[in-house]
């Protein structure tokens, strides 16, 4: 089934809606970084995730970016979208691969770690960007992201990300949802839904099964007045460029770019996102060292 994420409301405007099938998205992810399986799991609910929290800015020139590092073997997962909802990210140790946790799943939540933060970023094209932390709940992502919004953004806010990774770590099914009270909404509609989602299977499953983004979201709050407003094709993407690069190097300095250039060696960069190289000769090195110094 093709990824999609859908904007909608329910209860007349009370609780708003932002859900997404993300299983190609995450595949890609997972396949560009060549992720185990616990690996594959962490890196997908954070891409979900923040594809999810990139379809809520305003403007097309904003990003958001969303980090958690937890201390564990993870060594930190990063993930950066924007309001179309396309995402990039990594994880700083693709190859971590832990026992599964005491309900037989696989442990992001030991792979991340406790001892951290979550951190997200709004760059809004001000002069310093919105940034909001919180510590680590579970390291499980979801839960993590439900305490920041309700501490950080007191919107009382109910996060599902879910990642299923098949036997040749391929990504079988991949999704999520954030849902949120509106400042109208009173505590009856608030216990109906956190009664509804305890009840429900797991969104993965859901998609495992078939069934599209609508008909998850119609089936979580039926007779509920759902209404979709809006739908995109999330992507994973990375807009890294040999511009952006010679920026990266020009950032270093002069100091340090002459002690590149004093090497007389080709410089190899490789993008995080991507693991797309670009080779800067030692020519290109003297050429951005010249612009540097002017």
């Amino acid at each position: 089934m093709k990824d999609k994420l859908v904007r909608a409301t329910a209860k007349g405007g009370e609780i708003r809606i932002i859900a997404a099938i993300t299983t190609e998205l995450v595949n890609e992810g997972v396949k560009i970084h060549k992720c185990s399986a616990t690996a594959a799991a962490a890196l997908g609910r954070m891409l979900t995730a923040g594809s999810i929290m990139g379809s809520m800015l305003k403007s097309d020139k904003d990003s958001l970016t969303l980090q958690i590092s937890g201390g564990g073997e993870a060594k930190g997962v990063v993930v950066t979208s924007y309001a179309d909802a396309h995402v990039k990210g990594y994880i700083g140790n693709p190859n971590v691969d832990l026992p599964a946790n005491s309900r037989g799943k696989l442990d992001v939540g030991g792979a991340v770690g406790k001892n951290g933060n979550l951190t997200v970023i709004r760059d809004m094209g001000l002069k310093e960007p919105y940034v909001g932390q919180v510590p680590i709940c579970t390291g499980e992502i979801g839960d993590d992201l439900a305490y920041y919004f309700t501490v950080s953004e007191q919107t009382p806010s109910a996060v599902g990300v879910g990642v299923l990774v098949n036997k040749d770590l391929s990504i079988k099914a991949a999704g999520g949802f954030i849902i949120q009270m509106m400042p109208e909404a009173d505590d009856l509609t608030a216990d109906l839904v956190t009664y509804r989602l305890q009840e429900i299977p797991s969104v993965t499953s859901l998609i495992e099964k078939g069934m599209s983004v609508e008909e998850i979201l119609e089936f979580i709050f039926e007779d509920m007045d759902l209404k979709i407003l809006d739908s995109v094709h999330p992507v994973y993407k990375c807009d890294c460029s040999r511009e952006r690069v010679e920026k990266v190097l020009m950032s270093i300095g002069s100091k340090d770019l002459k002690s590149i250039y004093d090497d007389g060696k080709t410089e190899e960069l490789v993008c995080e996102f991507c693991n797309k190289s670009y080779e800067f000769t030692h020519e290109d090195i003297g050429k951005i060292l010249e612009s540097v110094n002017k």
